[in-house]
């Protein structure tokens, strides 16, 4: 009998460090209110200079914290995205293929900073995502859609965004955020080969080390489902 998958929580960079930030900040700006009383006059500029300082590291600090603790939770059955925006889920089955984006400018190999998803169709996506998170995602992938125009992947009118509405394979018709969600992820998918794109600042760990992580758990995922179906 084999035994069961672990469960794996994955914490983003973009989480560490918020508490010693926070701390840095507030002790920055409670001695700089404290000097201020006996030397705001002579040291004026410094000051407010200072105190900017402490509230833009205060200010990093509190939206580091705010990140959800995990940015991905790993199961034998699905693998799941958290957001500060939503979150998203998938079954292993629905994905096709996980791999680093790579591509050739010329004869120099380009690695972008993501890892890329192929999935079996966009229907579970589509069905799950918030309009809140797609939204956010568009805006966030814009490096991809750009680079993507300028290696002639994608033509101008490909990188805009398109509400129009988005049509499944299951004829259901998706509108609003989430169909030019759909429609991003369609033009990065002519472009690039993949749909789902995870940023290297969303891993505790290198982007290969991640890639080799999430490649072992989709291989033993579907070893597991053939294993249970005999």
């Amino acid at each position: 009998m084999t035994a069961p998958l672990p469960i794996i929580n994955i914490k983003a960079q973009a989480n560490h460090h918020a508490i010693f930030l926070l701390l840095v900040g507030f002790i920055l700006l409670l001695l700089t209110l404290l000097v201020s009383q006996y030397y705001w006059q002579p040291f004026r500029l410094v000051l407010i200079f200072v105190l900017l300082v402490a509230l833009v590291v205060i200010i990093t600090g509190l939206a580091k914290y705010l990140q959800p603790q995990f940015s991905y939770h790993i199961t034998p059955e699905k693998l799941k995205y958290q957001h500060i925006y939503g979150h998203w889920q998938l079954t292993w089955q629905q994905i096709q293929a996980i791999n680093p984006i790579r591509e050739v400018c010329g004869l120099t190999p380009i690695n972008l900073t993501y890892i890329g998803i192929r999935l079996v169709n966009l229907e579970t996506l589509a069905q799950q995502i918030s309009p809140r998170l797609a939204n956010r995602l568009i805006h966030e992938q814009q490096p991809l859609l750009k680079f993507s125009f300028v290696q002639k992947l994608l033509s101008l009118e490909q990188i805009q965004l398109n509400f129009t509405p988005f049509i499944l394979q299951s004829g259901l018709q998706i509108s609003g955020p989430i169909a030019a969600f759909l429609h991003h992820c369609d033009s990065l998918h002519s472009a690039l080969g993949y749909h789902l794109y995870l940023p290297e600042t969303s891993m505790d760990r290198e982007l290969n080390d991640f890639h080799q992580l999430l490649k072992q758990c989709h291989n033993a995922s579907q070893y597991y489902n053939n294993e249970s179906t005999h």
